[in-house]
């Protein structure tokens, strides 16, 4: 298995052969739920309804992936650093920590989660006729969390160790699968909105056991270790620090689907739900290859961050910069000439489509300053700069997306479109305030300790 060398060559190429890899792995990884969405979408009679139970659950899928980041691309970083730094036994012990609070949160949240459902559901706007969807799909995904907290929680782990292919195979492997699995367990066992998370479930495990095998197993320069582990608290803090900012940034999506799908209840009713779930399945689709420019190029920062060639920091940041602006400015572009094709993906219903495209315009318009809050947000947490980083993920979601979605709809007869008029303005702001802010401090800073070294 081909290993990625930070240290030397050129840092674009080295970039890309993390980043593309893993843009494939993310692919794969969105296809868990996107293909879910999918089939369930096209159930025959109920597909919107089913849309809008399945919407419903999303806040609390985040919030399972909210806690693997935490760990696992808290950890990963600090695993590059020391690296970087010819730490080899500081770097497995981080990524040990790290898994034992995978696995801990991931019982935790497996209880709680099932235990208190049904409140939950009802509370983040769910109706008598989109309940039982939800609960379906819900209740049998949260058996899984351990796979997803193990699989989603450690790829980080084989990424940041320059093995970007291998960890797009993890992702394959319970991709594929679930591809497959979907439509035996929806359609051929006519188990519908129970299947697909039956599916997710199976799904995950397998991608959870190719992980921890190769973690495990002689091909991987780190490795996880069973004997005589202790958790080291003060590492774990550390992990979890640097973490913050990517629990943050999923936590407060989390709260953004909650504040969405009810004011969009109480604005226009379960329909608009739905119209919500086929928007955020076209984001997720949209952001995810700006997503994977910024993670495969989070390696190279830190790694030469602990190697102290500064200059090759900033060169991975720029590049980093320009190549996620010119595709989501690209990925715009698209969306707005051809709104109903993304749309018709996941649901035909003439009256969905008529409803979503206006929102769909309305959501993506200024997609393109997302670049600036991924690229930003990536400098914060590859160089450990926990504190600058959780400030923008709470600056874009929690202080300006949540308050303009509950304020909007009141304000000049916005109704619904203020909920989606919320997602560009915080795109703009949060962004450009993000970016701005890494410039006048990170790049500044390399700049001078560069010139210094030279």
């Amino acid at each position: 298995m081909q290993q990625v060398d930070f240290s030397s060559g050129s840092i674009r190429r080295s970039i890309l052969a993390v980043a593309a890899p893993m843009m494939v792995a993310q692919i794969l990884n969105l296809l868990y739920n996107i293909v879910d969405r999918i089939y369930i979408g096209k159930i025959p009679g109920e597909g919107t309804i089913a849309l809008a139970g399945l919407g419903l659950c999303f806040p609390i899928i985040t919030l399972v992936t909210a806690f693997a980041n935490l760990f696992g691309v808290g950890g990963a970083p600090l695993c590059s650093i020391a690296r970087g730094r010819g730490d080899r036994a500081g770097a497995e012990r981080i990524m040990s920590n790290a898994w034992f609070m995978l696995l801990l949160t991931g019982v935790v949240l497996t209880a709680v989660g099932i235990a208190f459902h049904k409140p939950l559901l009802y509370l983040f706007g769910a109706s008598d006729a989109t309940y039982p969807y939800a609960a379906a799909y819900l209740v049998v995904y949260l058996t899984g969390t351990v796979c997803v907290m193990t699989s989603l929680g450690l790829n980080p782990y084989i990424n940041c160790q320059g093995f970007a292919r291998m960890g797009m195979l993890t992702v394959l492997v319970g991709a594929v699968a679930n591809i497959v699995l979907d439509p035996i367990f929806i359609f051929a066992l006519g188990m519908g909105v129970t299947g697909a998370a039956v599916a997710t479930v199976l799904s995950q495990l397998l991608s959870a056991l190719w992980v921890l095998r190769f973690l495990t197993g002689p091909k991987a320069e780190l490795r996880l270790h069973f004997r005589g582990f202790r958790p080291d608290f003060a590492c774990i803090r550390r992990i979890a620090a640097l973490g913050t900012s990517s629990f943050v940034m999923s936590f407060t999506d989390s709260l953004v689907q909650v504040a969405c799908n009810s004011t969009l209840r109480a604005f226009g009713g379960d329909i608009y739900i739905s119209v919500m779930t086929v928007i955020n399945s076209v984001r997720q689709i949209a952001q995810t290859p700006v997503m994977a420019i910024s993670d495969g190029a989070s390696p190279a920062i830190s790694f030469n961050y602990g190697a102290r060639a500064y200059g090759r920091v900033r060169a991975a940041i720029r590049f980093m910069t320009q190549l996620g602006f010119g595709y989501t400015l690209l990925i715009w572009g698209l969306i707005s000439a051809f709104p109903a094709a993304f749309i018709m993906i996941f649901n035909h219903d003439p009256t969905l489509v008529a409803t979503a495209v206006p929102a769909l315009h309305i959501y993506f318009f200024g997609f393109a300053m997302m670049a600036f809050q991924f690229s930003g947000q990536c400098v914060f947490k590859s160089l450990n700069k926990a504190g600058l980083a959780i400030f923008f993920s709470l600056l874009r979601k929690a202080f300006i997306v949540v308050p303009l979605t509950l304020l909007l709809p009141h304000l000049g007869g916005l109704g619904v479109y203020g909920v989606f008029l919320a997602e560009p303005i915080s795109n703009c702001i949060g962004g450009l305030a993000c970016y701005i802010t890494m410039q006048l401090t990170v790049m500044r800073e390399l700049k001078r300790v560069s010139s210094g070294r030279e």
